[in-house]
């Protein structure tokens, strides 16, 4: 069986053209390897238009559930959701409900009136609404920015479709879970997952008015789009104040991890501080960063990950969540981490490249730490 992860078609945000629910989109697919055919899917987004692909690899996992052995496949989402099912039939191992979700897209679009949400886990991230009152501020004055642009804006909470005032959509198009998925301790039946929470604007604007709105040079740090085909072109940004912090809540991005036999949060910890990041003074808080990568899990009971902004490789305890370990990194560790044994000894490898997006340092390094700790490998 092969199992692939899809998007949607183009534009993201933006589905006036494409009606329904968009069959075989932001779904997981689950193929004959032998002869191409589709043996069974699930969508996990109906009718996107908040850039909710789903960009992470899915897991497999042998989950011990009623007193069984389901052989199961596990997903994460932009959406901080991990939906599971059985890898060989489809069904869910925890129940999906069709929950009514905001309406009022602007004219012309199709916005599904459900979407679905698994009972368990509960999400890793918040999907509540953002106010004013919600603003994140550094110090009192970039808190004060962050109210003043959010106040104009609309924001219903998850799935708040994109319009022509502008809406908020939290999780943002980076996630939730992204590139680097899920990991999963067959022996303790925990998954962890690295999440961010980064709200950002997403505004459509009619298609007479885009050339203005670009030439206006009001949105100097927003991408625009033309969605050509469509009435309205597009604009997108992070959600920030002037001092660059995001203007959500903090912990920005943090690690999780999983019951996956109950379907509960064991614990989740702020993931990278803003140690060089911010201004001299402002101290180095743990606010949790953005990032790109996954974790790995040790049969010893560790979980290592980089992704942060701070250039740091972390060790975590799988029960405790507690730091137990972090080494710096000569340049960005956005990747996933690796481990091996050689002559006896366990060792993790990560590639330090950096990444332009993320902002961090940019390099050509891989780089290689021992686990022996007091005699014992991890």
């Amino acid at each position: 069986m092969v199992y692939i992860p899809t998007g949607t078609v183009s534009p993201d945000f933006y589905g006036g053209e494409r009606e329904g629910d968009n069959r075989y989109a932001n779904s997981l697919v689950a193929l004959d390897a032998r002869t191409g055919a589709v043996v069974w899917h699930q969508q996990l987004v109906h009718h996107d238009v908040w850039d909710y692909d789903l960009p992470a690899q899915p897991t497999l996992a042998d989950l011990k559930h009623d007193g069984k052995v389901i052989p199961a496949v596990i997903q994460g989402t932009k959406m901080g959701m991990l939906f599971t099912f059985n890898r060989v039939t489809g069904e869910p191992v925890f129940a999906i409900e069709e929950r009514p979700v905001p309406q009022g897209g602007v004219l012309g679009e199709h916005l599904s009136k459900t979407q679905p949400f698994p009972v368990a886990p509960p999400p890793l991230v918040s999907h509540a609404a953002i106010s004013e009152d919600d603003a994140f501020g550094l110090v009192l004055v970039d808190k004060w920015d962050c109210a003043r642009q959010i106040k104009p804006l609309r924001s219903d909470g998850i799935y708040t479709p994109p319009s022509l005032e502008g809406s908020i959509i939290k999780p943002g198009y980076g996630g939730g879970i992204n590139w680097g998925g899920i990991a999963f301790d067959p022996e303790r039946q925990i998954a962890v997952a690295k999440t961010l929470t980064l709200p950002v604007v997403v505004q459509l604007i009619k298609r007479e008015e885009l050339a203005s709105v670009y030439k206006s040079n009001k949105y100097p740090d927003s991408q625009f789009a033309r969605q050509t085909g469509t009435p309205y072109g597009m604009r997108r940004e992070l959600l920030m104040s002037f001092l660059g912090a995001s203007c959500g809540q903090a912990p920005w991005g943090q690690l999780s991890a999983v019951d996956m036999v109950l379907g509960e949060i064991l614990w989740q910890v702020p993931l990278g501080t803003i140690e060089d990041l911010a201004p001299a003074f402002v101290p180095n808080l743990e606010l949790g960063t953005a990032g790109l990568g996954g974790p790995i899990i040790t049969a010893g009971g560790l979980a290592f990950i980089g992704t942060a902004m701070d250039d740091y490789l972390r060790a975590f305890d799988l029960k405790t969540g507690r730091e137990v370990w972090k080494g710096r990194l000569p340049a960005g560790g956005q990747a996933t981490p690796m481990t091996y044994m050689l002559d006896g000894k366990q060792y993790v490898v990560i590639a330090a490249g950096g990444h332009p997006v993320v902002g961090t340092t940019l390099g050509d390094y891989v780089v290689v730490f021992s686990l022996e700790v007091s005699g014992q490998d991890h």
